[in-house]
C-alpha cells in the first residue's frame, strides 16, 4: 500500500516507551510494517523489518546476544546496522552484504521510542515550557484510524455528553466562541477556549472554568495546555499516535504537571478513566478512517476538526484518511 518514500514513511512515529524495551526484542507494527526494536550492548535502542532475509522468520522471536539479534530459525546473526556478523552452520564463511536485515532510524525523545520507515525529512515534534513531572500513559490500541483520535483529542463538543460528569454537563453544552489560527508551517492552533468542567483535574472537589490552548504537533501528534481559572496547578498533555494500518492505531499520552499533591496512581487513574469512556466511541464511528475530502458534515463548533482535515489534506497524508 505505501510504495516508494510517501509523507508518512519520511516522519517519525512513536513505537514504543522506553522503558517497555529492555532485554529481549519487541515486535512493533507501523504503516502495515512488522517491526522489532532492541538494544544493543550499550542499550542503544535498534529499529529492524521483523523479518531474516534468510528464511523470512520473525527476528523478534529470536534473542540479543550483547551487539547483535538472532534469528530463532537458523541462529544467523546480525548487528545494529543490519549487517550479517555470523551463521553458524558455515562458520567461516563471511557474510556478504546482499545477506543484510534491513535497518531504519531510531531515537528516544519524550519517553518514547520513535521510528521512521524511510530518510526522515522533519524532527520529532518539539515541546518547550512545560512543566517538569512527566507521566506516560499507553499503550492503547484502537480500532480506528490515528487522525480519527487526534479529532477526537481536538474536539470539545463531545466533552457534556463522552465525558459527562467529569470534562462536561449537559447544561454547558455550548462552545464557546473561539478562533483557529495556524503556525508559520501551517499547523492548526488555538490559543484561548474556555469550558465548564465538573471535575477538570484528578485534583479537582468541584466544578470550575478551564482555558484550554490547542496545537497539533503533526499530522498524528498535539499538545493540549488545560489552566483552571482560578490559579491552581495546570496541565498540558500530548497526545502522540502511530498509525498501525489505515484503520488501527497505538497511542500514549503524555501528562505534563505542577501538580505534586496528587500520586502517579490518581493522575494515571484519572487519564484512564478518561481515555476509557472516549475509545468506544472512537471505535463505533464509520468510516475508521478520517474523511478529508467530503462525507461528513460539520458546523461552527467543529471549526478546529475541520482546520484538522484542511491540513492533512495541504500536507499529503494517506495513511488513516479518505
Amino acid at each position: 500500500m505505501w510504495k516508494g518514500q510517501t509523507m508518512e514513511m519520511q516522519m517519525w512515529h512513536p513505537l514504543s516507551r522506553d522503558d517497555d524495551l529492555a532485554e529481549a526484542p519487541l515486535a512493533v507494527t507501523l504503516l502495515g510494517q512488522p517491526l522489532v526494536l532492541w538494544r544493543d550492548a550499550s542499550g542503544q535502542p535498534v529499529l529492524m523489518k521483523d523479518q531474516c532475509p534468510h528464511r523470512g522468520a520473525q527476528l523478534s522471536l529470536g534473542r540479543v546476544q550483547g551487539d547483535s539479534i538472532e534469528c530463532p530459525y537458523h541462529g544467523w546473526r546480525f548487528d545494529p546496522q543490519g549487517a550479517c556478523v555470523g551463521i553458524p552452520a558455515v562458520p567461516g564463511f563471511k557474510p556478504p552484504s546482499s545477506h543484510r536485515a534491513c535497518a531504519y532510524p531510531v531515537m528516544e525523545r519524550h519517553g518514547l521510542l520513535w521510528g521512521a520507515l524511510g530518510d526522515a525529512a522533519s524532527d520529532v515534534p518539539v515541546l518547550r515550557g512545560l512543566a517538569e513531572r512527566r507521566l506516560v500513559y499507553g499503550p492503547f490500541d484502537v480500532a480506528v484510524s490515528a487522525p480519527r483520535v487526534v479529532e477526537n483529542f481536538l474536539d470539545t463538543a463531545h466533552f457534556a455528553f463522552v465525558h459527562r460528569g467529569w470534562l462536561g454537563e449537559a447544561g454547558h453544552a455550548d462552545v464557546s466562541d473561539h478562533e483557529v489560527t495556524h503556525t508559520a508551517d501551517g499547523r492548526p492552533l488555538v490559543e484561548h477556549y474556555q469550558a465548564w468542567q465538573p471535575r477538570a483535574t484528578a485534583a479537582a472537589e468541584e466544578g470550575i472554568w478551564v482555558t484550554y490552548r490547542y496545537e497539533v504537533l503533526s499530522p498524528y501528534c498535539a499538545l493540549l495546555t488545560k489552566q483552571p481559572d482560578d490559579g491552581s496547578p495546570g496541565d498540558s498533555f500530548t497526545l502522540w499516535t502511530s498509525p498501525v494500518d489505515d484503520e488501527h492505531c497505538r497511542v500514549w499520552m503524555g501528562q505534563y504537571t505542577a501538580d505534586t499533591s496528587s500520586s502517579e496512581e490518581q493522575l494515571r487513574e484519572f487519564q484512564l478513566a478518561i481515555f476509557g469512556q472516549d475509545k468506544p466511541i472512537l471505535e463505533s464511528q464509520r468510516p475508521k478512517r478520517l474523511p478529508i475530502s467530503g462525507g461528513e458534515v460539520h458546523c461552527a463548533a467543529d471549526r478546529l476538526s475541520a482546520a484538522y482535515r484542511r491540513y492533512l489534506k495541504n500536507s499529503g497524508v494517506t495513511c488513516g484518511v479518505c
